[in-house]
C-alpha cells in the first residue's frame, strides 16, 4: 500500500489540549497546578505529553520521565529520572530536605515524613522562580511508588507556583487522587475520519474504515497501526479486513505483555471469552480447569481487560480481545473450542444461535470430519440470524474453508457474501465474491445469485449505469431456476434507472417485466410486477392509468415481509398521495430490516421514510432521518446512499435558512451525483439551493436554478415534488405562462390522489396566478386544506403568501392576521429567513414587530438541539462541522443562537443546563 503518513495534528482531542493550554497560561502566570491524563494504550497520552512540550516553548524548562516496568521496585527511580537534570543545580535547601533529597536521588533510600516531599516542592518552585516549569510524567502506572507518591504531594500544591505537572497512566492509580483527571475515550466518527486521512493520503473506503473501527473503537494507535497494515487487496476491497492489530505493532506488544503479567487460570478463562464473546459466566465456571474458579477473572478485571456484564463478561477493548484470542497458540485455541463445545452440546442447544455457536466450537476445534463440520456449521449459519457470534457470514465462510467439493463451496461462499452485505458489511462481501472467481463449478442460479450481489453492492456504492447492467444480467440468469429473485433483479435494475433520473430504461424495464407475468405468481411477486407498471405509468405522465397498479401495490403489502418489498409500496403510497399510509409502511420496513439483522438495508431504507415527511413538510423528524441514514450509509460503504440523505438535509438547511450549510450539504450530494450518476441525489441537491434561493427572497435566481435542473435532469418525482417552488418563483418574478405550464402537470397528478395537503398546496399555486379578484377565495381554500392535513410548515407558508397578497391590495388587518400565524410557525421551526419575510411583511402592513421570544430547550430546532447536545458534551465546533456537514461560521451562528434563546453566556452554562 502506499506510504502511511504520521498525523501531524491530535485529531479529536481538542478539550484536553484545551486544558493543556489553561494549565500551561496558568502556569506562566505564576498560578500552576497539575493534570491526569487516563486512558488505555495508544489513546494518545504520549502525544499529548509531547503536545504540551510543544506548547510550552518558548519559556518553560521541560523535565521528562517515563515509568518503565523493570524499574517500578526500585524506590525513587522515577524521581530520579525527572529530577536529575535539576538536581545539581538546584539552589540550597533547607538541611532536612536535602538530606532527604540526596538520599532518595542517590541511594533511593527515603525516611517517613514531610521532609522529602517538602524538598521535591522546593526544588521545583526553586528553579521555576527563574523560568516556568513543566514536568511530564509518562506512564504513571509503571513508576515506582514512592516516586508517584513523592510527585503527587508536589503536584497538589502548585496553586502559587509557575509549575504545571502532567501524568499520563493507563489508569487512575490511588497515589494520584486529588488531581485534575481527563479520561481519553476513543475518538468519534468524524475524528477517525480526519486521522484515516492523515494516515492515508490516497483515502480509506468508508466501510473499510467502519471494519477497521470495529477493532480500534477509536483508538489512536489501534487505527494507525491496522492502516499502516493494509495490503493493497485489502484497500481495494478485494480482500477482508483485518481481524486484530498487527504482531508487530506497539499495541499487540502492548497488550500482549498485559495479558502476559496474568496468572495462568486467568489468561485460560481470558481465551474462552475470546473464543465466545457470548459466553454465559455459569458456562465459565463449568469451563474453568478444576484448580480454577471464577475468581481467576478478578485479575483481569482490576487490569480494565475484562468487565461483567449482566451474566456474561466482555472486553472493553476489542483489540484486547483479539490479541488475547489470536495470540494464543493454535493447540490453546483448539482446546479452548473443545472444552466451549463439550459444554454447549451438554445443554442440548435448542434456539437457532446456540446451535450456530456449538458449530462453530466444533468447526474450530477440528472436532470431526471435515465435510461433516462444514455441512453442520453451514446449517446452523443459514437458520441463525445476524448479530450475534458468530455472524453467520463468518461462519459460512469457515463452513467454504473446509468443504472440499468445488460446488458446495462456491454455494458456501457466495452464501457468506449475500450475508455479509445484509449484515452491513460490504467490505467482507466484496472479498468473498472475489473467492468466488478461482471455482468454476457454478450453477446459472448460483451465477445469477452472485451477478446480483455484484449489482446490489453497485447499486448503493458505485455508479447506477454499472448497476442496472450487472441486475439485468443476473435477472437474465436467476427467471429461469429462481423466479422471485429473478424478478427482484429486475426492480433493483428499475431502481438503478429511477436513481438515475432514467425514465425511459425505467420504462423499458417495466415493459420488459410485464411480459414475463403469470397467473401463479406469489404475492411478494405480484407486488413488484404492480410497481413496476405504476411507476412507469408515473413516469409516462399517465398518472391516472398508474393509480390502479400502484393501489394495488398497497393492498398487497398487508401479505409482505420482506423490507424492500414494503419500500416499494411506501414509494406507491406516496405517489398516490397517501402519506401517512407512506409513513407506516416506511417505519415497518425499517423495524422489519433491523428484526432481520439487515443492517445494508436499513439506510436506504430511511430514504424512504424521508419522502411523506417532506410531503407533510415535518422537517425536523427529516434531520433526524438524514442524520440518521447518513451515518449509517456511510458505516455501510453505501456512498450513493449517503448521497442522498445529504441532500435531504440540505433540504432541511435550507429550510431553517441556514445558506452556508445547505450549500456545504447541496455541493457535496451533487458532487457524489455527477460522480456516480445519482440523478436523484443531484436533482435533491439542486432543488435544496433553489429553495434557499426562494426563502432568501432571490425569486429570480431559485427560478432559473430550477429550470436549468428541469433541462439536465429527467427525475420526474422530485420535479413535481419542487413544482410548487417552480411555480411560486416565476409567479414571483412575472413567467407566469411558464409557472401555468408547470401547474398543468402537477394538477393531472395531484388529481390522482386523495392528499389533502397535496391540494392544499395545487390551490395555493392557483392563487399565484389568479387575479387579484380570485386569489382570496383560493388562498382560503387552500388554507382550508392545510387544515386538515395539520396546517404545519406549508400552511405558515400559504399564509404568508395570503398575508403578503392581502397586504399589497390594501387589507392590512386581514393580512396581519395570516401573517402573525404564519410567522408563530416559522419561529417554532427556527425558518430565520422566512421569519425575516413575515417580519418584513408585518412590518410593511403597518404593525411593529415584537421582539423575538426568549426560548427554552424544548423549543431549540433539532439541529440547534443537536449542536447543543454535542456542544455540552465536549465537541467542538471544527468536529461538530465535520460531524453535521456544516461550515464552522455556520456552527458559531447556531451556538450564538442558542446561547442567546437559552439565555446563557458560555458553554460550561450549557454544559451545566443539558446536564
Amino acid at each position: 500500500m502506499p506510504p502511511v503518513k504520521r498525523s501531524a495534528a491530535l485529531r479529536g482531542r481538542g478539550e484536553e489540549e484545551r486544558a493543556l493550554r489553561r494549565l500551561l497560561d496558568g502556569a506562566r502566570a505564576g498560578s500552576g497546578g497539575a493534570l491526569l491524563l487516563v486512558g488505555a494504550p495508544g489513546m494518545g497520552k504520549t502525544a499529548l505529553l509531547d503536545l504540551a512540550a510543544t506548547h510550552s516553548c518558548p519559556g518553560f524548562r521541560v523535565l521528562r520521565v517515563s515509568g518503565v516496568a523493570a524499574e517500578s521496585r526500585l524506590p525513587y527511580a522515577g524521581l530520579h529520572g525527572l529530577l536529575r537534570p535539576i538536581a545539581a543545580a538546584a539552589p540550597a535547601l533547607p538541611a532536612a530536605q536535602a538530606r532527604a533529597l540526596s538520599a532518595a536521588l542517590e541511594s533511593g533510600s527515603g525516611q517517613d515524613g514531610l521532609a522529602l516531599p517538602a524538598a521535591v516542592l522546593s526544588l521545583l518552585a526553586a528553579v521555576a522562580a527563574e523560568q516556568p516549569v513543566l514536568a511530564c510524567v509518562d506512564d504513571a502506572h509503571l513508576l515506582d511508588p514512592a516516586s508517584r507518591e513523592v510527585l503527587s504531594f508536589a503536584a497538589r500544591r502548585l496553586a502559587d507556583e509557575p509549575v504545571a505537572v502532567v501524568f499520563a497512566s493507563r489508569d487512575r492509580c490511588r497515589d494520584l487522587d486529588g488531581l485534575p483527571v481527563r479520561v481519553l475515550e476513543g475518538l468519534d466518527a468524524t475524528a477517525v475520519r480526519e486521522l484515516s486521512r492523515d494516515l492515508a493520503p490516497d483515502g480509506v473506503a468508508e466501510d473499510l474504515l467502519a471494519a477497521l473501527d470495529q477493532i480500534a473503537r477509536g483508538n489512536p494507535l489501534a487505527l494507525a497501526e491496522l492502516i499502516g497494515a493494509l495490503t493493497p487487496a485489502q484497500l481495494g476491497g478485494l480482500a477482508a479486513p483485518p481481524a486484530a492489530p498487527p504482531r508487530d505493532g506497539r499495541l499487540w506488544r502492548a497488550h500482549a505483555a498485559r495479558l502476559a503479567a496474568l496468572p495462568a487460570p486467568t489468561r485460560w478463562l481470558l481465551l474462552l471469552v475470546a473464543a465466545d464473546p457470548g459466553v454465559e459466566a455459569g458456562t465459565l465456571i463449568r469451563a474453568a480447569h478444576p484448580a480454577c474458579a471464577l475468581t481467576a477473572l478478578e485479575p483481569a478485571e482490576r487490569a480494565g481487560l475484562l468487565r461483567c456484564a449482566g451474566d456474561r463478561y466482555d472486553f472493553p477493548d476489542p483489540a484486547v480481545r483479539a490479541v488475547a484470542y489470536h495470540g494464543a497458540s493454535l493447540v490453546d485455541r483448539r482446546a479452548a473450542h473443545r472444552r466451549l463445545a463439550g459444554l454447549l452440546e451438554q445443554s442440548a442447544p435448542r434456539e437457532a444461535g446456540r446451535r450456530l455457536r456449538l458449530a462453530w466450537h466444533r468447526a474450530f476445534a477440528f472436532d470431526g470430519p471435515a465435510e461433516d463440520l462444514a455441512a453442520e456449521l453451514a446449517g446452523a449459519a443459514l437458520e441463525a440470524r445476524p448479530g450475534g457470534h458468530p455472524e453467520p457470514y463468518l461462519a459460512l465462510e469457515k463452513a467454504a474453508e473446509l468443504t472440499r467439493d468445488d460446488a458446495a463451496k462456491a454455494e458456501r461462499l457466495a452464501a457468506a457474501a449475500r450475508h455479509a452485505w445484509v449484515a452491513g458489511r460490504p467490505q467482507a462481501a466484496r472479498s468473498l465474491l472475489a473467492g468466488l472467481r478461482s471455482l468454476t463449478a457454478a450453477s446459472d442460479g448460483l451465477r445469477g445469485r452472485v451477478q446480483l450481489l455484484h449489482g446490489s453492492l453497485e447499486l448503493l456504492g458505485g455508479e447506477t449505469g454499472s448497476a442496472r447492467e450487472e441486475l439485468l444480467a443476473a435477472s437474465a440468469w436467476l427467471l429461469g431456476s429462481h423466479r422471485m429473485l429473478g424478478v427482484r433483479a429486475l426492480v433493483r435494475a428499475a431502481d438503478a434507472s429511477y436513481r438515475a433520473g432514467d425514465n425511459r430504461a425505467f420504462i423499458a424495464i417495466a415493459r420488459q417485466a410485464a411480459a414475463l407475468r403469470r397467473p401463479d405468481e406469489t404475492v411478494a411477486t405480484q407486488l413488484m410486477f404492480e410497481y413496476l407498471a405504476g411507476m412507469a405509468a408515473t413516469f409516462s405522465g399517465a398518472h391516472q392509468e398508474a393509480a390502479g397498479p400502484l393501489r394495488r401495490v398497497v393492498e398487497l403489502a398487508g401479505g409482505v415481509r420482506d423490507p424492500a418489498v414494503l419500500a416499494w409500496a411506501c414509494v406507491a403510497s406516496m405517489l398516490l398521495g397517501e402519506d401517512d399510509t407512506a409513513h407506516r409502511l416506511s417505519v415497518r420496513a425499517v423495524e422489519a430490516a433491523r428484526l432481520r439483522g439487515a443492517a445494508s438495508a436499513v439506510p436506504q431504507l430511511l430514504e424512504y421514510a424521508i419522502y411523506p415527511e417532506i410531503w407533510t413538510g415535518r422537517y425536523a423528524s427529516v434531520a433526524a432521518t438524514a442524520g440518521q441514514g447518513l451515518d449509517l450509509a456511510r458505516q455501510t460503504g453505501q456512498l450513493n446512499t449517503a448521497a442522498q440523505h445529504l441532500a435531504w438535509l440540505a433540504i432541511t438547511a435550507a429550510v431553517e435558512g441556514d445558506q452556508e450549510t445547505c450549500r456545504v450539504r447541496a455541493d457535496a450530494a451533487i458532487d457524489l451525483a455527477e460522480a456516480h450518476g445519482l440523478g436523484l441525489a443531484g436533482a435533491v441537491g439542486t432543488w435544496a439551493l433553489s429553495y434557499l434561493d426562494l426563502a432568501a427572497g432571490r425569486p429570480a435566481e431559485a427560478a432559473n436554478r430550477l429550470l436549468a435542473g428541469r433541462r439536465t435532469s429527467n427525475h420526474v418525482v422530485i420535479r413535481v415534488m419542487s413544482t410548487p417552488h417552480f411555480i411560486e418563483a416565476c409567479a414571483r418574478t412575472g413567467d407566469r405562462e411558464r409557472a401555468r405550464t408547470a401547474l398543468r402537470v402537477l394538477e393531472r397528478w395531484v388529481g390522482s390522489t386523495r392528499s389533502p395537503a397535496l391540494r392544499a398546496v395545487v390551490t395555493r399555486c392557483r392563487a399565484l396566478l389568479a387575479p387579484p379578484g380570485e386569489a382570496e377565495e383560493l388562498f382560503q381554500e387552500a388554507l382550508d386544506l392545510h387544515g386538515q392535513a395539520g396546517y404545519g410548515f406549508e400552511g405558515a407558508r400559504t399564509s404568508l403568501l395570503y398575508g403578503g397578497a392581502l397586504r399589497r391590495e390594501r387589507h392590512p388587518g386581514a393580512a396581519r392576521t395570516h401573517l402573525h400565524a404564519a410567522l408563530e410557525t416559522f419561529e417554532r421551526y427556527g425558518a430565520r429567513l422566512w421569519t425575516e419575510q413575515a417580519r418584513a411583511e408585518l412590518r410593511a402592513s403597518g404593525e411593529p414587530v415584537r421582539p423575538v421570544r426568549e426560548a427554552t430547550t424544548g423549543q431549540l430546532t433539532a439541529q440547534q438541539l443537536q449542536i447543543a447536545r454535542m456542544v455540552a458534551d465536549g465537541a467542538t465546533n471544527k468536529e461538530v462541522a465535520e460531524q453535521l456537514f456544516l461550515s464552522h461560521r455556520t456552527v458559531e451562528h447556531h451556538l450564538r443562537n442558542i446561547f442567546s434563546r437559552l439565555g446563557i453566556r458560555s458553554r460550561v452554562d450549557l454544559v451545566r443546563l443539558m446536564s
